[in-house]
């Protein structure tokens, strides 16, 4: 549906100037103006707004930034289904934890490459920076710490860094595009400059030089509220699944320290989730009680 959205912004920006103007004027204003203009016009808007990007941000931010992108094709990091795996792996963790006691863990959390409890489930598996969160807290765990208020709080404290990293480069591109209608004006006002400087021609040559003036000012308010502004949404939205993630495995492990039976802390870790992701509990219940029993 992004790829779609983005369709439909260059289909009816111009759909709509040959509705109003006629095929054939349309045609003119685009050949005859709009697009001779385009390439200087997108060097001083699209370049000064990259070139102040890059002055902004780190360069882990612009790396960030650049795999966003991909949003376009996968608007989100997780579905309905890795959910549902996500939840039978804490089950699986928390009724080895139940029968054996939390040094039964160990094997698994010291050496998760090789545990074959993870392996079990290949998403989480390979999502290295889940597999490290969940590990880090058993860690604390092993060594005594049982606490669910001292838990929970180092992990909400944990999970706010990672939003705040996973969430920059949507910030920093909707910065981007709030600057980008007045790189537009910037772009104009040379235009205007340049057709200021021809004064003398006639009145066809001026109309053209300020259309071609006018067209910094379309591109600018275009790219921002057509293109880059929508996209920084985008952005953060998937960034928010992302940390989604983490939201579930903490209300799911901090239940569970406070006492909760694993099939209780599983379903406290359901409710995290939104709706349109969330496994109904029924259905969440079959597949919990086809899971293999856990071993050591």
């Amino acid at each position: 549906m992004k790829l779609l959205g983005l369709f439909l912004v260059f289909g009816c920006t111009f759909g709509g100037l040959v509705m109003t103007a006629g095929f054939e004027k349309a045609m003119h204003l685009l050949m005859g103006v709009i697009l001779p203009a385009t390439p200087g016009e997108l060097v001083i808007i699209m370049g000064c707004a990259i070139a102040a990007f890059l002055i902004a941000n780190s360069m882990d931010t612009i790396k960030g930034t650049l795999k966003y992108f991909g949003c376009l094709v996968k608007p989100v990091e997780y579905k309905k289904e890795d959910y549902i795996e996500l939840l039978s792996m804490i089950f699986t963790l928390f009724k080895l934890a139940r029968s054996k006691g939390f040094l039964a863990l160990e094997p698994h959390v010291e050496n998760p490459n090789e545990s074959e409890l993870f392996s079990q489930f290949p998403k989480f598996h390979g999502n290295h920076h889940a597999v490290e969160f969940v590990c880090d807290y058993f860690r604390i765990i092993s060594l005594g710490n049982e606490d669910p208020g001292q838990i929970g709080a180092l992990m909400d404290k944990e999970i706010g860094e990672i939003a705040h990293h996973e969430q920059h480069p949507g910030h920093a591109v909707h910065h981007m595009a709030e600057g980008i209608p007045a790189l537009g004006i910037v772009a104009a006002v040379l235009g205007v400059i340049k057709t200021m400087a021809s004064i003398s021609e006639p009145p066809e040559v001026l109309g053209k030089l300020i259309g071609g003036a006018l067209v910094g000012t379309f591109l600018g308010v275009w790219l921002s509220y057509g293109i880059f502004g929508p996209l920084s949404l985008a952005m953060l939205e998937k960034a928010d699944s992302k940390i989604m993630y983490y939201k579930v495995l903490r209300a799911g492990i901090v239940a569970f320290l406070g006492g909760a039976a694993p099939q209780v802390a599983v379903e406290f870790a359901r409710k995290a989730l939104p709706h349109n992701l969330q496994p109904s509990f029924l259905e969440l219940e079959e597949i919990l009680n086809e899971l293999p029993a856990p071993t050591v």
